[in-house]
């Protein structure tokens, strides 16, 4: 449901383009990892997905969990909350590698959270956390890396700006677009090695999404 909706809505906000690398595969059992900069992008990149036929689980806040219908759509779908900072914090990485062994694919953000600069310009992503490389290394999953960009420009800064951003966005209609690269596997050389090769790929794979916009960040990289 959350991909349907996703591409219905995305084009009401913004136009969207897809692109992937050749060799670009999202098959079952794989582990998608994007770039995180807007509240938007998600839906942005699930709606991208959902025009290459994917329609993955995600790892998401398990605060979301908590919005009543939201959170039952979530829960019914068997997306994954993800408690952060608590006894409960390693059930998500436990829940993930069970959705990868039943072949579902996977998306998770691994930057952990969207940055708090009040302009609206891409940047490149920001340091990983460990939990991806984590992951990989315990299931033996291929990592899809996804570039997004453009998101920003939907909803990007403090609260009220943000707000402002939504609400305009139907009538700017600003350009995003999705580039999806090729599959890599973690050389298990160790949790440090595995997170920076997982953080180069989906930094590469922004720097193409960010190129197709003209954004001086990704030309200037």
């Amino acid at each position: 449901m959350l991909s349907r909706l996703a591409d219905l809505l995305v084009p009401a906000f913004g136009r969207l383009t897809v692109t992937s690398d050749p060799g670009a595969e999202l098959r079952p059992g794989s582990i998608v990892t994007a770039n995180h900069t807007s509240l938007a992008d998600p839906a942005v990149v699930l709606a991208a997905l959902h025009r290459l036929g994917a329609r993955p689980v995600v790892m998401a806040t398990a605060g979301l969990w908590r919005a009543p219908v939201l959170g039952r759509a979530l829960a019914r779908e068997g997306h994954i909350p993800v408690h952060r900072g608590g006894p409960r914090a390693a059930d998500s990485l436990d829940l993930a590698a069970d959705a990868l062994r039943d072949g579902r694919l996977l998306l998770i953000y691994a930057e952990g959270g969207i940055p708090e600069r009040p302009d609206s310009a891409e940047a490149a992503p920001a340091a990983f956390r460990s939990g991806l490389a984590r992951l990989a290394l315990r299931t033996g999953a291929p990592i899809v890396p996804v570039g997004q960009a453009g998101a920003r420009r939907i909803t990007s800064g403090s609260v009220p700006k943000q707000l402002a951003g939504l609400a305009t966005a139907p009538l700017r209609r600003p350009c995003l677009h999705v580039h999806v690269g090729a599959p890599v596997r973690l050389t298990g050389d160790g949790l440090m090695a595995g997170t920076g090769q997982a953080h180069r790929a989906v930094t590469d794979a922004w720097r193409t999404a960010a190129g197709r916009l003209g954004e001086p960040a990704a030309l200037a990289a």
